[in-house]
């Protein structure tokens, strides 16, 4: 499976954030989305979420030599600020999340071992989520996604801001997820993104540049991303 990109623009206003971006996803694999802060990365996911409308261009899966645009059933989006009914607990939260998509979602395991998976305390299951901590929201958010098994999963930078242990427990979700999709992964820190992603992508200028990975450890390498990163200008 791969996720393909064709001249994709978005302009507001008389900023153009995107021109003219080509590139092409391939499945397994993680992407780390790197840029500055607002260099477009959430403009970029946005579109391709469909969440505002491109100016040009189009994107589009290509299976097994089938081409078909993406619907979105197709994408998960896991957002850096968490997005969750607050009026409802952990609990209700799932079950509904489940009842509304049993005909498309399969569901393999009960409520409760699915909280098991993500490590969320037989506490903390019965609590309003708006007494959740920001981690333990996006962790729920990230749940429902990969029980949606999207073919794409867009995160934009989504652990930015969690403590040392819940970060590292998500990077090692995210490492057992990425079989059999795409992982496009937002950041603005370099290093996290050499620790956690398999290709690195520039977002600068509003294009996105593929990073050749054979010598990521270098000084050398670190330095020729921060020079191109320094040139870019903000949204």
């Amino acid at each position: 499976m791969k996720f393909v990109i064709e001249h994709l623009t978005k302009h507001f206003e008389k900023k153009e954030v995107l021109h003219d971006i080509n590139f092409t996803f391939e499945e397994g694999k993680i992407y780390g989305l790197l840029g500055r802060n607002g260099a477009g990365k959430t403009t970029l996911f946005n579109c391709l979420n469909r969440d505002i409308k491109k100016d040009s261009g189009r994107f589009y899966l290509e299976l097994d030599g089938t081409l078909r645009e993406s619907v979105p059933e197709d994408i998960g989006y896991v957002l850096s600020t968490p997005t969750v009914p607050e009026f409802l607990t952990g609990r209700e939260f799932l079950k509904f999340f489940l009842e509304i998509n049993e005909r498309s979602v399969q569901s393999t395991k009960s409520i409760d071992e699915y909280f098991e998976y993500m490590k969320i305390a037989p506490d903390d299951r019965d609590k309003l989520l708006k007494d959740y901590s920001h981690g333990m929201k996006n962790k729920m958010q990230m749940l429902i996604n990969i029980i949606a098994q999207p073919n794409i999963l867009l995160l934009d930078e989504p652990l930015t801001s969690l403590d040392v242990v819940v970060a590292e427990e998500m990077k090692q979700l995210l490492r057992s997820l990425k079989r059999g999709r795409i992982t496009i992964f937002s950041t603005h820190i370099m290093d996290l993104a050499l620790d956690l992603c398999d290709e690195i992508v520039l977002l600068s200028h509003g294009e996105l540049e593929e990073v050749e990975k054979s010598d990521l450890d270098s000084h050398a390498f670190k330095e020729k991303i921060i020079a191109a990163l320094r040139e870019d200008g903000y949204e």
